[in-house]
């Protein structure tokens, strides 16, 4: 007859093989969802753009714009200059 220990470590790792498995499933359904559809036209999007003027060196970060790659603001009645990002 097993003992009470013996029985307290099997339900433990019963129901961390359950934790496992369900971790596991969700982790592959992650992976094969498709991806959201885009915006509608009109609708901010989150972008991550630099800009620094060649007039008097200001330099602006674009978070949000209606469209993936939006023309560049005017400074000093100039178009600013795109900053690459550093990587």
């Amino acid at each position: 007859m097993p003992t009470f220990s013996a029985i307290i470590w099997f339900a433990v790792g019963l129901v961390l093989m359950r934790f496992i498995w369900k971790i596991g499933l969700g982790m592959l359904k992650s992976m094969t969802s498709t991806l959201p559809e885009p915006p509608p036209a009109g609708e901010m999007r989150r972008i991550n753009v630099r800009y620094r003027c060649g007039v008097c060196g200001v330099e602006i970060r674009m978070v949000m714009a209606p469209d993936e790659d939006p023309p560049p603001p005017r400074h000093c009645l100039e178009d600013m200059d795109f900053v690459a990002p550093i990587e």
